[in-house]
């Protein structure tokens, strides 16, 4: 799938085109050459989303031991972690990978290189950040070279997080999700947020073609109030084909949403969705003994 390595084989499901073939590759080169001339941009528009949230979550533990970490959900390789914590874009990534020079290498080279690269170019503000993706080449890439803090290929779709995701949930402040809404279901929400120990917002960018209203209903009964402006969209990529385009046009359609000038338009478009702890709720449950 675009953006997520939690996925089958590739084809068209349902109508939109998959690509989990490239989730299964030792590095990220044919990703970007699959993706390029998609225009795929999701996590250009999550990235100063998701460090002004980060910034904010981070700001709620002032005086404990430990900043927050962050667990990007359907990490892949790495590139919402890539474009959090260094002085890098989407495009310069893309460019990157796509070179003659890049392809010419080993992947133990390439490995090197980026590991160099990122090093050269981290933030001072840069969070941990741990990653969730049953692509192990995927995630086994992004932790050589230094993206990830920790990964994890536990598939909460069929199971319970592993001892080792169980401890590592402690120290997570914030989940993020960049297209996995496509391919996952509330249930991986659930098994993370029963494990969870700090306060957890999510932060999430969902294709108008699904519906979160489940995922919405998983975090309410965690605590979380979910807010999310209908007006604006985020442009996730291209169609692959015209049977692609219509498939979201129907899907969009009949969760209510207008697809004029968006999906119309021949992209895929995204909503933002950012759920946070009901402390209003909560302290009016407590006042009314509840």
């Amino acid at each position: 799938m675009v953006g997520t390595g939690c996925g089958g084989s590739d084809g068209v499901a349902g109508g939109k085109s998959r690509f989990d073939d490239i989730y299964d590759r030792p590095d990220p080169r044919a990703y970007f050459r699959r993706l390029a001339p998609l225009e795929y941009e999701i996590p250009h528009h999550a990235q100063p989303v998701f460090r002004q949230v980060a910034t904010e979550r981070a700001a709620l533990d002032d005086g404990r031991p430990h900043t927050p970490a962050v667990l990007d959900v359907c990490c892949s390789y790495g590139i919402n972690a890539a474009l959090l914590n260094h002085d890098v874009t989407l495009a310069e990534m893309c460019e990157r990978y796509t070179s003659s020079a890049c392809q010419a290498v080993s992947r133990a080279e390439l490995a090197r290189q980026d590991k160099e690269f990122y090093a050269e170019r981290r933030r001072p503000d840069a969070v941990p950040v741990f990653g969730l993706d049953v692509a192990a080449p995927a995630v086994h890439y992004a932790i050589e070279v230094g993206l990830l803090d920790a990964a994890f290929t536990d598939d909460l779709e069929q199971g319970s997080p592993s001892p080792r995701l169980s401890r590592a949930l402690a120290e997570v402040g914030l989940i993020t999700l960049t297209g996995g809404g496509s391919y996952i279901t509330a249930r991986t929400f659930t098994e993370l947020l029963d494990g969870v120990s700090r306060p957890v917002w999510v932060s999430a960018f969902v294709l108008r073609t699904v519906s979160y209203h489940p995922f919405v209903r998983t975090l309410a009964a965690h605590g979380l109030r979910t807010t999310v402006d209908v007006s604006r969209t985020y442009p996730q990529r291209l169609f692959t084909d015209e049977r692609e385009r219509q498939y979201a046009i129907a899907a969009v359609r009949a969760l209510g949403g207008d697809p004029a000038g968006r999906e119309e338009a021949g992209r895929f478009h995204t909503l933002h969705y950012e759920s946070r702890p009901d402390w209003e709720r909560r302290d009016r449950c407590l006042a009314e003994g509840l």
